[in-house]
């Protein structure tokens, strides 16, 4: 990591206790020199080691927001709403928590604002909601609260960047690389590090040089065998397994 300004900001979010996937994708980011690391939220659930994880994310940056599985895994919000096998995941890694890992994910901020840049795990309207943003009017709202020119997001676990531009035109862009010269604001979903859900089952996350203004989307191979083998054998629901392997 460089001193003096930040140039290029790696962002992660969704891990979901993936230590395969978190491991490569750490060892991307150093070799790519970036300055700052900020995470999006969801360090824990589904997969099989959440302490593992969330001790390996601290040690590269303390700029991360809540994600509802975060919550939900300390009792911080109601855990109904998600469908059985999730449920099941989040109460085994309540099990799996230490103290020190609850007390630090029930701390964590719904909203971050750092260097010019905001962060949140799904909306930036009722964020302890944790709503998808699945629509244009959805990333209007966003928009509309947003007071820096770029926001991170996760939750959906599907990449993508949302550009405002001239006239509050919004479109939407899914290419590997995104220019944001011209652009008054962007969100970008930065994909999912542990359980991607776009039909690639490569890991992902985001590059963000400040010099040249681009967003650059990162897929990286991992050993999924590997993390699929703890899951089935930390005896978690075996869909969460499967789905490594489907990228859905």
């Amino acid at each position: 990591m460089s001193g003096g300004r930040i140039l290029l900001y790696a962002i992660l979010g969704d891990i979901h206790s993936n230590f395969e996937a978190l491991d490569t994708v750490l060892n991307d980011i150093k070799e790519n020199g970036a300055d700052k690391v900020l995470s999006v939220g969801d360090v824990v659930g589904y997969a099989a080691e959440p302490s593992r994880c969330l001790a390996a994310l601290k040690k590269v940056t303390d700029t991360i927001v809540a994600g509802n599985h975060d919550y939900a895994a300390v009792g911080k919000m109601d855990i109904d709403y998600f469908n059985p096998q999730a449920k099941e995941a989040i109460l085994w890694t309540g099990e799996h928590l230490n103290k020190g890992d609850k007390d630090f994910l029930s701390a964590l901020p719904l909203t971050k604002e750092t260097d010019g840049i905001t962060l949140v795990h799904g909306t930036l309207y009722q964020p302890d909601q944790f709503y998808y943003l699945q629509t244009l009017n959805d990333a209007s709202r966003c928009f509309a609260i947003l007071r820096n020119r770029i926001c991170f997001i996760g939750h959906s676990h599907v990449p993508a960047v949302i550009v405002k531009g001239e006239g509050a035109k919004i479109r939407v862009v899914t290419r590997e690389e995104v220019g944001l010269r011209g652009v008054k604001q962007a969100i970008v979903n930065v994909g999912s590090v542990g359980q991607p859900r776009d039909g690639d089952p490569r890991s992902c996350y985001v590059l963000y040089d400040t010099e040249t203004e681009r967003i650059r989307f990162r897929r990286l191979e991992y050993d999924i065998d590997t993390a699929s083998k703890k899951i089935i054998d930390a005896g978690l629901p075996e869909v969460e397994a499967e789905r490594l392997r489907a990228g859905f």
